[in-house]
């Protein structure tokens, strides 16, 4: 998925943790994570069976419709256009999880509660695994499933 919004309502349907993947076109390191951490067996499984994974791009340049290109109000107070739809994931990112390198992955419950501490760049795929199982450990005891 490429929309946080329909991750989010897919994922109270499915009742499985959000997987964000806070990613780039331009960003080298994006890409090395999903050609050499993400295409391991037991790290793919983990994300393609119990996790929505959304990646939004921060650096897309579409515009979003006009109705939904704003003046944004960060949360110390300065003000931010939002024209596209990076500026968009740009601005969440900054606001939710006070970083702007890609790649930042975060994993929410379906009502967006953050279920570990973000992960960054990490070329070991058994500490990304690590990492995934852990969250997936804290969505199974906050949500009693």
């Amino acid at each position: 998925l490429l929309d946080y919004e329909q991750a989010i309502q897919l994922a109270k349907k499915e009742n499985k943790p959000v997987l964000i993947d806070f990613t780039g076109w331009a960003c080298v390191n994006c890409r090395r994570m999903e050609e050499k951490v993400w295409t391991k067996s037991y790290v793919e499984k983990l994300m393609r069976n119990d996790f929505i994974l959304v990646s939004l791009y921060v650096d897309e340049r579409t515009k979003l419709p006009a109705s939904e290109q704003i003046v944004y109000k960060t949360k110390n107070g300065s003000e931010k256009s939002i024209v596209t739809i990076g500026d968009k994931w740009t601005a969440f990112q900054i606001d939710n999880f006070n970083a702007t390198s890609q790649p930042q992955y975060v994993m929410v419950s379906p009502d967006e509660k953050a279920l570990a501490k973000p992960k960054f760049y990490t070329p070991d795929a058994q500490e990304f695994a690590d990492w995934l199982k852990c969250g997936l450990d804290a969505f199974k005891k906050y949500s009693g499933k």
